[in-house]
Protein backbone atom coordinates (compact mmCIF):
# COMPACT_ATOMS: atom_id res chain seq x y z
CA UNK A 1 0.00 0.00 0.00
CA UNK A 2 1.11 3.85 -0.68
CA UNK A 3 0.12 6.74 0.37
CA UNK A 4 -0.67 9.71 -1.44
CA UNK A 5 1.90 12.52 -1.19
CA UNK A 6 -0.72 15.04 0.64
CA UNK A 7 -0.06 12.60 3.57
CA UNK A 8 3.77 14.01 3.47
CA UNK A 9 4.93 16.69 5.69
CA UNK A 10 8.00 17.82 5.37
CA UNK A 11 10.14 18.28 8.32
CA UNK A 12 13.02 20.58 9.03
CA UNK A 13 14.72 19.30 11.92
CA UNK A 14 18.01 18.40 9.67
CA UNK A 15 18.25 21.51 7.90
CA UNK A 16 17.15 24.87 10.20
CA UNK A 17 20.56 24.20 12.47
CA UNK A 18 24.17 22.77 11.62
CA UNK A 19 23.92 19.70 14.07
CA UNK A 20 21.24 17.07 14.54
CA UNK A 21 21.59 12.88 15.57
CA UNK A 22 20.64 11.95 11.40
CA UNK A 23 22.22 9.88 9.93
CA UNK A 24 23.60 10.40 6.23
CA UNK A 25 23.36 14.64 6.80
CA UNK A 26 27.13 14.12 5.82
CA UNK A 27 27.64 15.25 2.05
CA UNK A 28 23.71 16.17 1.87
CA UNK A 29 24.10 19.77 3.32
CA UNK A 30 26.07 22.48 2.18
CA UNK A 31 30.28 21.89 3.16
CA UNK A 32 30.48 24.91 5.24
CA UNK A 33 27.49 25.29 7.14
CA UNK A 34 26.76 29.17 8.31
CA UNK A 35 23.81 30.33 7.83
CA UNK A 36 23.29 31.62 4.43
CA UNK A 37 24.29 28.13 3.20
CA UNK A 38 21.38 26.27 5.40
CA UNK A 39 19.23 28.84 4.13
CA UNK A 40 19.87 28.49 0.81
CA UNK A 41 19.66 24.90 1.08
CA UNK A 42 16.26 24.81 3.09
CA UNK A 43 14.76 26.56 0.59
CA UNK A 44 15.77 24.49 -2.49
CA UNK A 45 14.38 21.40 -0.23
CA UNK A 46 10.94 23.53 0.22
CA UNK A 47 10.69 24.13 -3.37
CA UNK A 48 11.08 20.51 -4.41
CA UNK A 49 8.94 19.41 -1.67
CA UNK A 50 6.41 21.86 -3.08
CA UNK A 51 6.65 21.07 -6.60
CA UNK A 52 5.96 17.63 -5.86
CA UNK A 53 2.78 18.40 -3.96
CA UNK A 54 3.52 18.91 -0.36
CA UNK A 55 1.71 21.19 1.48
CA UNK A 56 2.79 20.59 5.22
CA UNK A 57 5.71 21.80 6.80
CA UNK A 58 6.95 20.92 10.62
CA UNK A 59 9.10 23.05 12.65
CA UNK A 60 9.96 23.55 15.86
CA UNK A 61 11.47 26.18 18.25
CA UNK A 62 14.78 24.09 19.44
CA UNK A 63 15.36 23.42 15.44
CA UNK A 64 17.56 26.26 14.93
CA UNK A 65 16.28 29.00 12.87
CA UNK A 66 13.83 26.27 10.81
CA UNK A 67 11.00 28.59 11.44
CA UNK A 68 12.77 32.06 10.16
CA UNK A 69 14.07 30.02 7.40
CA UNK A 70 10.53 28.80 6.44
CA UNK A 71 8.89 32.10 7.17
CA UNK A 72 11.55 33.76 4.77
CA UNK A 73 10.59 31.11 1.98
CA UNK A 74 6.61 31.64 2.69
CA UNK A 75 7.38 35.34 2.06
CA UNK A 76 9.56 34.89 -0.76
CA UNK A 77 7.51 32.55 -2.63
CA UNK A 78 4.07 33.49 -1.78
CA UNK A 79 2.29 30.33 -1.04
CA UNK A 80 -0.70 31.08 1.00
CA UNK A 81 -1.92 27.11 0.67
CA UNK A 82 0.93 25.89 3.29
CA UNK A 83 -0.28 24.12 6.12
CA UNK A 84 2.55 24.86 9.50
CA UNK A 85 2.80 22.88 12.42
CA UNK A 86 5.32 23.98 15.18
CA UNK A 87 6.42 22.46 18.72
CA UNK A 88 7.43 24.29 21.41
CA UNK A 89 9.29 23.36 25.19
CA UNK A 90 12.72 23.55 23.89
CA UNK A 91 14.73 25.65 23.51
CA UNK A 92 18.03 25.68 20.96
CA UNK A 93 21.30 26.60 22.50
CA UNK A 94 23.72 24.98 20.45
CA UNK A 95 24.42 29.20 19.34
CA UNK A 96 25.10 27.39 15.26
CA UNK A 97 27.70 25.16 16.70
CA UNK A 98 28.29 21.99 15.45
CA UNK A 99 30.67 21.51 18.78
CA UNK A 100 28.54 22.51 21.29
CA UNK A 101 27.81 20.79 24.36
CA UNK A 102 24.64 20.85 24.80
CA UNK A 103 22.33 21.71 21.71
CA UNK A 104 18.34 22.09 23.48
CA UNK A 105 17.23 22.29 26.57
CA UNK A 106 13.66 21.45 27.58
CA UNK A 107 11.33 22.49 29.82
CA UNK A 108 7.56 22.26 29.76
CA UNK A 109 6.62 25.36 31.95
CA UNK A 110 3.97 28.07 31.28
CA UNK A 111 6.93 30.56 31.15
CA UNK A 112 8.38 28.71 28.37
CA UNK A 113 5.25 28.18 26.39
CA UNK A 114 4.50 32.24 26.50
CA UNK A 115 7.82 33.14 25.68
CA UNK A 116 7.96 30.82 22.71
CA UNK A 117 4.62 30.50 21.13
CA UNK A 118 5.55 34.86 20.41
CA UNK A 119 8.48 33.52 19.40
CA UNK A 120 6.81 31.74 16.94
CA UNK A 121 3.72 34.28 16.30
CA UNK A 122 6.41 36.92 15.57
CA UNK A 123 7.84 34.65 12.98
CA UNK A 124 4.94 32.82 11.39
CA UNK A 125 1.82 34.24 12.32
CA UNK A 126 -1.67 33.19 11.10
CA UNK A 127 0.47 30.76 9.44
CA UNK A 128 0.48 28.30 12.17
CA UNK A 129 -2.32 25.67 12.03
CA UNK A 130 -1.01 23.34 14.65
CA UNK A 131 1.07 23.72 18.05
CA UNK A 132 2.52 21.07 19.91
CA UNK A 133 4.20 20.36 23.31
CA UNK A 134 7.70 18.79 22.30
CA UNK A 135 8.40 15.38 23.52
CA UNK A 136 5.94 14.56 26.28
CA UNK A 137 6.81 12.16 28.62
CA UNK A 138 4.74 10.20 31.20
CA UNK A 139 6.76 12.38 34.01
CA UNK A 140 5.89 15.86 32.24
CA UNK A 141 5.02 18.58 35.15
CA UNK A 142 2.43 19.35 32.36
CA UNK A 143 0.06 17.37 33.14
CA UNK A 144 -0.32 18.30 36.61
CA UNK A 145 0.03 22.47 35.62
CA UNK A 146 -3.31 23.45 35.87
CA UNK A 147 -2.40 27.27 34.23
CA UNK A 148 -0.35 25.77 31.80
CA UNK A 149 -3.28 23.14 30.79
CA UNK A 150 -5.42 26.62 30.58
CA UNK A 151 -3.20 28.02 28.34
CA UNK A 152 -3.10 25.54 25.78
CA UNK A 153 -6.73 25.40 25.86
CA UNK A 154 -7.13 28.48 25.24
CA UNK A 155 -4.92 28.66 22.28
CA UNK A 156 -7.53 25.57 20.69
CA UNK A 157 -10.22 27.89 21.28
CA UNK A 158 -8.74 30.94 19.47
CA UNK A 159 -8.52 28.58 16.42
CA UNK A 160 -5.12 26.71 16.72
CA UNK A 161 -5.14 23.06 17.27
CA UNK A 162 -3.19 22.32 20.06
CA UNK A 163 -1.29 18.70 19.99
CA UNK A 164 1.78 16.97 21.37
CA UNK A 165 4.96 14.80 20.39
CA UNK A 166 6.08 12.08 22.14
CA UNK A 167 9.21 10.20 22.69
CA UNK A 168 10.86 7.99 24.82
CA UNK A 169 10.14 4.02 25.35
CA UNK A 170 6.74 4.75 27.21
CA UNK A 171 5.09 6.68 24.44
CA UNK A 172 2.09 4.90 24.36
CA UNK A 173 1.26 5.59 28.30
CA UNK A 174 1.89 9.47 27.29
CA UNK A 175 -0.44 8.95 24.90
CA UNK A 176 -3.49 7.92 26.33
CA UNK A 177 -3.00 10.16 29.29
CA UNK A 178 -2.71 13.13 27.24
CA UNK A 179 -5.51 12.96 25.46
CA UNK A 180 -7.48 12.40 28.76
CA UNK A 181 -6.86 15.60 29.63
CA UNK A 182 -9.67 18.25 29.98
CA UNK A 183 -10.24 21.81 30.13
CA UNK A 184 -13.69 22.79 31.37
CA UNK A 185 -14.88 19.24 29.68
CA UNK A 186 -13.14 19.85 26.23
CA UNK A 187 -10.15 17.72 25.59
CA UNK A 188 -7.09 19.67 25.64
CA UNK A 189 -5.08 18.17 22.41
CA UNK A 190 -6.72 17.46 19.20
CA UNK A 191 -3.57 15.60 17.29
CA UNK A 192 -0.28 13.85 18.60
CA UNK A 193 3.33 13.71 17.08
CA UNK A 194 5.40 10.10 17.65
CA UNK A 195 7.86 8.09 16.53
CA UNK A 196 7.08 5.15 14.80
CA UNK A 197 8.87 3.05 12.36
CA UNK A 198 9.33 -0.44 11.75
CA UNK A 199 13.15 -1.11 13.99
CA UNK A 200 9.86 1.55 16.86
CA UNK A 201 6.17 0.43 16.63
CA UNK A 202 5.76 -0.28 20.31
CA UNK A 203 3.25 3.37 19.99
CA UNK A 204 1.29 2.17 17.08
CA UNK A 205 -1.87 0.18 19.18
CA UNK A 206 -2.20 3.99 21.26
CA UNK A 207 -2.22 5.77 17.55
CA UNK A 208 -4.39 3.60 15.91
CA UNK A 209 -6.79 4.30 19.21
CA UNK A 210 -6.31 7.92 18.90
CA UNK A 211 -6.82 8.58 15.14
CA UNK A 212 -10.39 6.23 15.59
CA UNK A 213 -10.97 8.40 18.41
CA UNK A 214 -11.14 11.21 16.10
CA UNK A 215 -7.59 12.39 16.76
CA UNK A 216 -4.79 13.74 13.90
CA UNK A 217 -1.73 11.69 14.26
CA UNK A 218 1.61 12.03 12.69
CA UNK A 219 4.40 9.99 12.80
CA UNK A 220 8.05 11.22 12.86
CA UNK A 221 11.35 9.60 12.66
CA UNK A 222 9.74 7.55 9.95
CA UNK A 223 13.70 6.66 9.27
CA UNK A 224 14.87 6.50 12.85
CA UNK A 225 16.74 8.94 12.65
CA UNK A 226 18.80 7.75 9.32
CA UNK A 227 19.04 4.54 10.60
CA UNK A 228 16.75 2.73 7.82
CA UNK A 229 18.60 4.64 5.29
CA UNK A 230 22.42 4.23 6.17
CA UNK A 231 21.87 0.72 7.92
CA UNK A 232 19.24 -0.69 7.38
CA UNK A 233 18.70 -4.47 8.03
CA UNK A 234 18.50 -6.79 5.17
CA UNK A 235 15.35 -6.97 4.98
CA UNK A 236 14.84 -3.46 4.28
CA UNK A 237 17.26 -3.47 1.33
CA UNK A 238 15.72 -7.03 0.17
CA UNK A 239 12.35 -5.18 -0.45
CA UNK A 240 14.06 -1.75 -2.11
CA UNK A 241 15.84 -3.62 -4.42
CA UNK A 242 12.68 -5.71 -5.40
CA UNK A 243 10.81 -2.62 -6.08
CA UNK A 244 13.94 -0.34 -7.85
CA UNK A 245 13.54 1.87 -4.74
CA UNK A 246 16.04 2.92 -2.05
CA UNK A 247 16.03 1.42 1.97
CA UNK A 248 14.52 5.35 2.77
CA UNK A 249 11.59 5.02 0.24
CA UNK A 250 10.78 1.30 2.02
CA UNK A 251 10.77 2.85 5.52
CA UNK A 252 8.29 5.43 4.40
CA UNK A 253 5.96 3.38 2.55
CA UNK A 254 5.82 1.35 5.95
CA UNK A 255 4.57 4.18 7.84
CA UNK A 256 1.89 5.14 5.32
CA UNK A 257 0.66 1.17 4.92
CA UNK A 258 -0.73 2.23 8.42
CA UNK A 259 -4.48 3.28 7.94
CA UNK A 260 -4.09 5.19 11.29
CA UNK A 261 -1.26 7.45 9.89
CA UNK A 262 -2.35 10.93 8.71
CA UNK A 263 0.92 12.47 8.33
CA UNK A 264 4.35 11.04 7.55
CA UNK A 265 6.99 13.29 8.59
CA UNK A 266 10.19 13.01 6.42
CA UNK A 267 13.45 15.25 7.01
CA UNK A 268 15.77 14.74 3.94
CA UNK A 269 18.85 17.00 4.30
CA UNK A 270 19.38 17.44 0.68
CA UNK A 271 17.16 18.07 -2.56
CA UNK A 272 18.19 13.77 -3.31
CA UNK A 273 17.17 12.82 -0.14
CA UNK A 274 14.09 14.19 -0.33
CA UNK A 275 13.17 12.50 -3.70
CA UNK A 276 14.43 9.25 -2.54
CA UNK A 277 12.38 9.81 0.54
CA UNK A 278 8.95 10.86 -1.88
CA UNK A 279 9.61 7.36 -3.99
CA UNK A 280 7.45 6.21 -0.91
CA UNK A 281 4.17 7.22 -2.13
CA UNK A 282 4.44 5.23 -5.45
CA UNK A 283 5.61 2.24 -3.99
CA UNK A 284 3.16 -0.40 -2.91
CA UNK A 285 4.12 -2.97 -0.08
CA UNK A 286 2.87 -6.72 -0.68
CA UNK A 287 1.40 -8.52 2.49
CA UNK A 288 4.55 -10.59 3.15
CA UNK A 289 6.62 -7.79 2.70
CA UNK A 290 4.97 -5.87 5.64
CA UNK A 291 5.18 -9.03 7.38
CA UNK A 292 8.57 -8.97 7.00
CA UNK A 293 9.19 -5.42 7.80
CA UNK A 294 7.03 -5.80 10.78
CA UNK A 295 9.36 -8.48 12.01
CA UNK A 296 12.48 -6.20 12.74
CA UNK A 297 11.39 -4.22 15.63
CA UNK A 298 13.71 -3.82 18.46
CA UNK A 299 12.71 -3.57 22.22
CA UNK A 300 11.85 -0.06 22.74
CA UNK A 301 13.80 0.13 25.43
CA UNK A 302 16.99 -1.23 23.60
CA UNK A 303 15.75 0.92 20.59
CA UNK A 304 15.76 4.40 22.55
CA UNK A 305 19.04 3.55 24.25
CA UNK A 306 20.67 3.40 21.00
CA UNK A 307 19.00 6.75 19.53
CA UNK A 308 20.73 8.70 22.85
CA UNK A 309 23.97 7.32 21.71
CA UNK A 310 23.99 8.74 18.48
CA UNK A 311 26.14 11.53 18.02
CA UNK A 312 25.22 15.29 16.93
CA UNK A 313 27.15 16.07 14.05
Amino acid sequence: MSGPVDRIALGLAALGRPAYINLGRDGALPPVRDVASMRAATFEVLDDAYAAGVRHVDVARSYGRSEEFLAGWLDERGHADVEVSSKWGYAYVGDWRLDAEVHEVKEHSGARFAAQWAETLALLGERVGLYQVHSLTVDSPLFTDEPLLEALAELSVNGVAVGFSTSGPDQAAAIERAFALEVAGRPVFSAVQSTWNVLESSAGRALAVAHAAGKRVLVKETLANGRLAVEAPAAVRDIAAAHDAGPDAVAVAAVLAQEWVDRAVIGPASRAQLTANLRATTLSLGADEEAALADLAEDPGEYWRHRSSLKWD
